[in-house]
């Protein structure tokens, strides 16, 4: 498999053993790693009168939070709630706060996962998350899920569910920047109700989150287990790709496609959320051309080239091959389970209210 330097690959040292590069960030990872516990501990973060589920996780970086949520979304709708999404829309040029239009927006305007989000339930945008669940609201719904958020104290949550990758773990366990933790990992862990280790089916050899699912043991957190499966929109069997992402773990896209039994020729990486120039699209075109190979992406980046269709000519679009994932909880009721606690937590803090 063929691959390129991209900005993806500045932070790469977080995920390995820590070397030198978190040795000389030591001293700036410490003072952001103070506030950011400071933040999470001390700061009183404002309340809704709405039950409040975050989808959080522990660093930087793809650990699943997007089908989380929408894994959630869909099972609180089957409980009798109408499910809004709180969403920052990271990546969005939005300013205030937007209820996102799938059919107008693009995710120029509101970040690319907002527009995958709201295929399932209302989303609202903002940086503010207060403004964003009082929009929801005042669209009638009655159950937030808050899709990140966990270390901002920017909105009241009933009930925090961790994501963990078992792929990746928490990295070397530094702080950022010498490391993908968001704040220290005890003072996040305090914080957590609960984690959920998700495990791509193609992962094989060792489980980096053990250490962590040992730390949740011993502060009494429960954790619970989802697989990550991999879907597409079309055969994939014995097809040959040039595989491009600009998500947090491309690497977990490129598996899913030999995953289903395709073959990534060459894979091109971006920058999380990366916001694809026509250059970009011009480019990857002339390279699958020359090769004789299909194009292939994530659903996530999909929906962020869907504002370049005119400037780039001929229907690319509809030539590409589109990978999603979706969770798979087995038999055991853990999303409802998780909503029926993060109600029932809302009840008794609105007894306060």
């Amino acid at each position: 498999m063929a691959a390129n330097k991209t900005p993806a690959d500045i932070s790469g040292f977080w995920w390995r053993k820590a070397g030198w590069q978190s040795v000389l960030l030591s001293p700036v990872a410490a003072i952001y790693g103070s506030v950011a516990k400071k933040r999470m501990v001390s700061a009183e973060p404002p309340e809704i009168a709405m039950p409040v589920l975050c989808i959080g996780n522990f660093t930087v970086g793809g650990a699943g939070k997007t089908p989380t949520c929408i894994a959630f979304a869909e099972a609180a709708k089957a409980e009798g709630f109408k499910p809004g999404i709180v969403s920052r829309g990271y990546g969005g040029s939005f300013k205030g706060v937007h209820l996102v239009d799938v059919a107008q927006d693009t995710a120029k305007l509101t970040g690319d996962e907002p527009l995958l989000l709201a295929r399932h339930a209302m989303v609202a945008v903002s940086a503010n998350r207060l403004h964003a669940a009082q929009l929801l609201e005042k669209h009638g719904c009655n159950f937030i899920i808050m899709d990140d958020g966990f270390q901002s104290a920017c909105l009241f949550y009933d009930y925090a569910l961790v994501v963990v990758d078992a792929a990746r773990g928490i990295g070397n366990g530094k702080i950022i920047p010498a490391g993908p933790l968001r704040a220290p990992l005890m003072a996040q862990m305090q914080q957590a109700s609960a984690l959920l280790r998700i495990t791509p089916n193609h992962l094989k050899g060792e489980d980096a989150s053990e250490n962590v699912i040992r730390m949740a043991a011993r502060s009494n957190k429960p954790f619970f287990d989802a697989r990550l499966v991999s879907v597409a929109e079309q055969p994939v069997e014995g097809k040959k790709f040039l595989a491009f992402a600009g998500i947090g773990n491309p690497q977990k896209f490129y598996d899913s496609v030999t995953e289903l039994g395709g073959k990534v020729v060459i894979s091109r990486s971006f920058g999380d959320h990366y916001n694809y120039k026509p250059e970009d699209i011009r480019q990857l075109i002339a390279e699958a051309r020359e090769a004789n190979l299909i194009l292939a992406t994530t659903a996530k980046d999909y929906v962020r080239l869907h504002g370049l269709q005119s400037a780039v000519e001929g229907n690319w679009l509809r030539d590409i091959a589109v990978f999603d994932v979706r969770l798979d909880f087995g038999r055991e009721k853990i999303l409802q389970r998780i909503i029926k606690t993060t109600r029932q937590n809302f009840l008794e803090r609105s007894l306060d209210l």
